[in-house]
């Protein structure tokens, strides 16, 4: 809000359009949204849920494109009551709709979605079988899931396994591979993996550069101690990247009939 009333936003008549780019908080902005969009199969009639959809921005920028209903569920309450402010905030209060809950058991009926949609947002789930098992469950038969998420390789150590999940609370961490045997578990079919790791180090080094141009500003916002954790953190995370330990990757599948 401080940034847009520099930009001379009149916050009382804000369009969707002006959040854009503070409010896709994961990787590849909203490319990789119109990317996870159409391999859900996402249209005018569709009803969507984003799972761990954080401040909703993904989800605001669907409606808008595409005039669906989606339906935001994040566990963190201060996320999902900021996300019905944006989304109230832009005029899409009543296209967006924000949910606190959990995404290993989602607060909705069978079926209640033809599409469910998720960014970077299942690495913090401790139990994504389970997660996805109940992405399928509340998807109509034949309804598509398209979800990106960090990957690990071989490479990646436990020590360094141990350190994202206390830095950035990144849990049971899975391979392509493993994605893949959960979402069949899960009932879904049709199911397709793109390896992201190579973009995502591009998109991973611009954002530490930019993290880094911020500094003043960081350290008078949040002090300098806090400004030298989130550095240490963001190179780690690049380096690991960089060095083939972690990637990201993106899948979308088809549910298959009855629930799993």
């Amino acid at each position: 809000m401080d940034a847009l009333r520099r930009q001379g936003k009149d916050l009382r008549r804000l369009l969707p359009e002006d959040l854009y780019d503070f409010d896709q908080d994961h990787y590849g902005g909203l490319e990789s949204v119109l990317a996870l969009a159409r391999r859900a199969g996402i249209g005018a009639a569709s009803r969507v849920l984003d799972v761990c959809a954080g401040l909703a921005g993904p989800a605001r920028f669907i409606a808008r494109c595409w005039g669906a209903r989606v339906t935001g569920v994040d566990l963190n309450p201060d996320r999902a009551a900021g996300a019905r402010r944006l989304s109230a905030a832009v005029g899409l209060g009543g296209l967006v709709r924000m949910v606190r809950g959990d995404a290993q058991s989602l607060p909705f009926a069978p079926g209640a979605f033809t599409a469910v949609v998720s960014q970077e947002g299942l690495l913090h789930v401790p139990d994504k079988g389970r997660a996805l098992a109940e992405c399928h469950r509340v998807l109509l038969p034949g309804g598509r899931i398209a979800f990106s998420d960090w990957i690990a390789t071989p490479r990646l150590g436990d020590g360094e396994r141990r350190r994202l999940e206390e830095w950035m609370a990144a849990v049971t961490l899975q391979t392509i591979e493993g994605y893949r045997a959960l979402l069949a578990r899960a009932g879904f079919a049709v199911i397709e993996a793109e390896d992201l790791s190579t973009e995502w180090v591009g998109i991973l080094k611009r954002r530490l550069e930019m993290f880094r141009g911020l500094k003043a500003d960081t350290v008078a916002r949040l002090g300098q101690a806090r400004y030298d954790e989130s550095d240490q953190l963001s190179s780690f995370f690049v380096g690991l990247v960089e060095a083939g330990r972690l990637g990201g990757a993106r899948f979308s599948a088809t549910a298959g009939p009855g629930t799993s």
